[in-house]
Formats: C-alpha cells, structure tokens, sequence
C-alpha cells in the first residue's frame, strides 16, 4: 500500500498581489499567519522553481515504474488560471510535465537491453461530460466501458503506435489544436475540458531466437495516464455567461465528483464497504483506478497566493490535504499464459533445486524439509498445467481431423456434444 503523492506549487505573483498576499510558506507548510489553518505536504514548491522540479519529485519514479508495469497517474488540480496546464504542457523554453515524462520513457526503454516494448498513445478530452478523441475529431460522444480483461476503457479512442518522442509530441501538439478552450475575465486562454494523455506500455523478454513466433514470455501491459484538468471557477470571477456558463458548471460539477471521491476514500469508505460514487462522473469512473486502485498516483496542486483568490486556495490546499490520506495498491500488470507460467515453474524449480544442494553442506533438518515441500508442490503445478497443455494439443488436433473430413464429405459434424456444417 502506498498513498497518493500530493506536492504544491504556486504561481509567481505580481508586485502588487505579493504585498498584500496573506500566506506564507516554510519548508513543506503553507499557512496564514495568525489562523490556525497549517497545511503540510510532500513537498511545495514556490514562485521561483522550474517544472523539472516539480517533474523529478515524484512523475520521474511514475515513469520509470510503468517502464516495469505498474500503472501511473499524474494530475494538476487548481483554480482557472493557477498555471496547470503550464506545468503539465510546459512552453518553448521550459517544457512540461508531459514533454519530459515522454523523452525519459523513451530514453529508460532504450536503456533496456533486456526486454522488447510496444507504445502506443491517445488523448482524450472530457468536454461538457462527453468524452471526445483528440486524436480523431469525429469520434465523440465516447462511452465508457469496463471488461475482465481490460478493465475501465474508452470505447473507440484511437492509439496511436508510436516509436519516437517527436512522433509523441507531434500527434499531441494535433490533439491540443482541437482542445475546447476559451477567454474568460480570468484567462485569455482557459481549458474548458479536462485532458487525459494516456500511454499504453507493453514490453516482454526478449526471445533468444528473435525469428521465433512462439515465444511464451509473460507480457506486461501498463498505463501510464497525465492529466490536465480544467480548472474550477466562479461565474462572478470569470464573467461567464452563455456557452462559458455552461461550461464552468460542468466543469465544476466533475470537479465536486472528484472532491467528493477523495473525501470518501480519506475516510476509508470503500474500505469499509462504503459508497464511492466513481460513476457521477466521466472524469472520476476513467480514473477510478488511479483513486484508491492499481496505480501509482501523484497529484499537482497548482495555487496563486494572491489575497483576492485565498478561498479559492484554501479550497485547493483542503483537497490536496484529504488527497494525502487515500492509498493505493499498484502492482504489476502481467498477462500470463499457460505457456508461460510453465516456462516460469521450470525456472523455479531449477533454483529451489540449487537451493536445496547448498543447504546440505550448511543447514539440515526443518529449512530441507521445507524447500523439499515447495520443490514437490512447484513440480506437481507444473506436471498439472503441462497436462492441460498437452490435452489442449489433442483437442486442437481431433478438431481439425473432424474438420477436414467433415469438408471432404461435404456434411455436417459433431464434436464435444455441439453439431457443425
């Protein structure tokens, strides 16, 4: 169990709102001086850091561990105009959160001499509650589905098999083209949707014999999920009306979800067997497995210090804080064959075998007996999916003999109580 990774960064401020801004930061605390509010985090970076900073305090280990296959999710929260989707896009001369995480995956892959890696990649807006593909503009609409084998997915996202970090960059700076955005009293350029640029790792042990085509590896298969979400805001503020209007309530009303669900999991509701209410919104049901599931999540709160917003902030550092209470279990995610386990079982028996042959010039008695026992139940595991295996071959084999005798005589067959013409 690990929990979420939450750190802050502030915007840099004007002359002006730094005379009159009312907090004050030291070391990881944030606080007001004089109130009893006390905000303490992972780590908070001020006005003057750089986003590789902010990258390499914890999104550089989510990438090196979905390189291994765990599942990763990294996300900027905070009010419209707090600098999220500066620190996750970045600019020219100071790239973002999602450029560097691309070139370090690309870079530890081809440090990797051992294991053979498929990438693919897709990007995704949720607009107004649809959920549209960045990558192919006429897929909208997308619904949300959910499999034993791959779990919660986008029905019809495209990805995109890609092989460089220019081809990554490229294919999202097309995406960002069709991004919804907007001018607001509050930002010229203002997200109107929450982004998720998602990439899909698969990677498997090399094959000793490259031409070979029936390499039993076990394939792991890990996501690794950036999101830039829009940012929470007052109509009074923003000056929305219309189109923005409507806009901003979905926004926030996603937004509330996600508070909602973080409070929730910080109190250990579905640990004991409480309602999470992942499902009100498409947001929070995409990234339900990141929230209290099989990921390693980290969280960006993005906040301005500046007087006229300090509920708005308040408001963001009370979210982080609940955030910092939520845990995850991330694991390996690893399809295994038949195959595959039987190649694995073999292995381990040949080191407990070793194993055993050492102990018997160093210990006797209980830790003999003990390796012997794990020897005889591995051997028997093995000897039981062998089987399978080999009954699998025969029915394969009594398959296409009915097959092609049924073709020969032109009629129809019978095989494991199922007729076939």
């Amino acid at each position: 169990m690990e929990r979420i990774h939450v750190t802050v960064r502030a915007r840099p401020l004007s002359p002006e709102d730094e005379k009159t801004s009312p907090w004050r930061i030291s070391g990881n605390s944030i606080f007001i001086p004089n109130h009893s509010t006390k905000f303490e985090f992972d780590q908070i970076f001020g006005e003057e850091c750089k986003t590789i900073n902010v990258y390499q305090a914890r999104t550089k280990d989510i990438v090196q561990a979905a390189v291994r296959g765990f599942n990763g999710t990294v996300f900027a929260y905070g009010q419209t105009n707090s600098g999220k989707t500066h620190t996750m896009r970045g600019s020219g001369t100071e790239p973002g959160v999602i450029p560097l995480a691309v070139h370090d995956l690309f870079q530890i892959i081809q440090q990797d001499v051992d294991r053979e890696f498929l990438l693919r990649m897709s990007y995704m807006e949720i607009y107004n509650e649809e959920i549209n593909d960045l990558l192919v503009p006429e897929h909208r609409k997308l619904q949300i589905h959910e499999s034993l084998e791959r779990g919660i997915y986008v029905a019809g996202l495209r990805e995109e098999i890609v092989a460089s970090p220019e081809q990554v960059l490229d294919l999202m700076q097309f995406g960002e083209s069709r991004r919804h955005i907007g001018e607001t009293n509050m930002n010229l350029y203002s997200s109107r949707s929450h982004t998720i640029f998602r990439m899909i790792i698969e990677s498997r042990d090399r094959s000793e014999d490259e031409d070979s085509c029936t390499s039993c590896d076990a394939v792991r298969v890990s996501v690794l999920n950036l999101v830039d979400l829009a940012g929470s805001e007052r109509a009074a503020k923003t000056g929305a009306e219309g189109v923005r209007l409507k806009e901003g309530s979905h926004i926030n009303k996603s937004l509330m979800t996600l508070g909602t669900v973080i409070k929730k999991l910080s109190e250990g509701a579905e640990s004991q067997g409480g309602h999470v209410p992942y499902r009100d919104s498409k947001l929070t049901r995409i990234l339900q497995p990141a929230l209290g599931g099989n990921a390693n999540t980290a969280i960006i709160c993005n906040i301005t210090l500046a007087q006229i917003h300090a509920d708005e902030t308040k408001s963001s550092l009370q979210f982080a804080s609940r955030a910092l209470r939520v845990t995850n279990c991330a694991r390996v995610n690893e399809i295994l064959t038949d195959a595959a386990l039987l190649k694995r079982q073999k292995k381990e028996i040949e080191e407990l075998r070793a194993k055993l042959q050492g102990s018997h010039s160093e210990h006797l008695g209980e830790e003999i007996l003990n390796l012997r026992n794990t020897l005889l139940q591995t051997e028997l595991e093995r000897e039981r999916i062998a089987l399978e295996l080999e009954e699998e071959k025969k029915t394969q084999a009594e398959w296409q003999k009915r097959v092609q005798r049924a073709g020969q005589k032109n009629r129809k067959f019978e095989f494991n109580g199922v007729v076939f013409k």
